[in-house]
């Protein structure tokens, strides 16, 4: 028994290690998105080939070619016609870099997936969890597809709700890998209040529909403009025909760009006064460690994210600041899940131990 719970114990950290890179690699390319879509390069490349898109063109024809390709877009017409080949070149690679990490990620993913299925080192719940994810990440490439056609015939950018459609999805994979790795770890029942699980459950909801309405911002460019705080189109509340001037009223929370900034800061402030008011709460019922420690830290965070995301805003969306903002919220998302988790946790699931002996050993 000693020997197999030895194995079993190998391959728990082999699965952890794998899971944490496959996580580092979504946040990567997430940042990657980003200044993808800051630099204007999600349109750069028009077709979709899953396989030989992997492949950039290799010399001055097929180069030549691709040019000619992002000439026939509207972006091109209305917004860089004119561009130099060696301008265009700089727009593909980011475009390009991006769709080469979906594809390694895809890669890195299921290859190390399969084995643990055929070495039989996964537990039941754990197989289904990640068959959901690779489904969602299989998902996700045809959401990128979906994205950048809406930006090929009639617009000169994507859809803001493909765009915020494909970040959230992008977050939700992460989101689920990061609970995967929690749940990796043995942990006895959480004993602290329902109020502190509650106010964490909104915390992550919160910080999802912030994600959701920054890419939103992201879409409208909507970040560049109404460039002051904390008074937003000369007040603190933007006048009800400013904010609701399009029918049906509904739109304005999509298409206004000054109701989604509004909106962005709205749940900024929502999210930022749960955050210390779980924090404050955490400390006051004098819950576990963990728990008070990881509401410290949530608190701090959202703190320091609230500080980048003005600092972002009244620069008029600079790209360092605009990547850190972003990279600090995939910290803030890290840091909700954890806590969720943390408050319901439980004790890990085992793999089968008739499970846990390597394939190739009899008797």
């Amino acid at each position: 028994m000693t020997g197999i719970s030895a194995h079993q114990a190998s391959h728990d950290r082999l699965v952890r290690g794998w899971l944490i890179s496959i996580a580092a690699l979504i946040a990567i390319m997430v940042l990657v998105g980003g200044a993808t879509r800051l630099t204007e390069s999600g349109l750069s490349i028009v077709e979709w080939k899953p396989v030989t898109g992997a492949l950039p063109p290799l010399g001055q024809e097929q180069w030549t070619q691709a040019f000619d390709a992002y000439k026939t877009i509207p972006q091109y017409r209305q917004l860089n016609a004119g561009m130099s080949l060696d301008e265009f070149k700089t727009i593909f690679w980011w475009e390009w870099s991006h769709r080469l990490l979906g594809r390694v990620i895809g890669v890195a993913y299921l290859l190390p997936f399969l084995w643990f299925l055929w070495r039989g080192v996964l537990g039941r719940e754990l197989r289904r969890r990640l068959w959901l994810i690779f489904g969602l990440g299989a998902l996700q490439g045809a959401v990128g597809w979906w994205m950048v056609a809406s930006g090929l015939s009639q617009r000169v950018e994507v859809s803001q709700y493909r765009l915020a459609s494909h970040l959230v999805l992008a977050l939700l994979i992460f989101a689920g890998i990061v609970w995967t790795l929690r749940r990796l770890r043995a942990r006895s029942p959480s004993a602290e209040s329902a109020r502190l699980k509650i106010t964490a459950v909104a915390l992550l909801v919160l910080t999802f529909v912030q994600l959701y309405l920054g890419a939103l911002v992201a879409g409208l460019r909507a970040g560049r403009i109404y460039n002051t705080w904390p008074e937003i189109d000369g007040a603190l509340i933007p006048s009800a025909a400013r904010l609701f001037f399009e029918a049906p009223w509904w739109r304005n929370l999509f298409d206004n760009t000054l109701t989604v900034q509004f909106e962005h800061r709205m749940v900024a402030y929502v999210l930022f006064v749960t955050a210390v008011l779980h924090a404050l709460d955490a400390v006051r019922s004098r819950a576990g460690r963990s728990a008070v420690n990881g509401a410290v830290w949530l608190a701090g965070v959202v703190t320091l994210q609230a500080t980048l995301g003005i600092l972002t805003l009244i620069n008029q969306v600079p790209m360092d600041l605009a990547l850190a903002h972003q990279a600090v919220a995939i910290a803030v998302l890290t840091l909700a899940v954890f806590q969720v988790e943390r408050l319901a946790g439980r004790q890990r699931e085992q793999a089968p131990q008739e499970m846990a002996r390597p394939v190739t050993q009899t008797g």
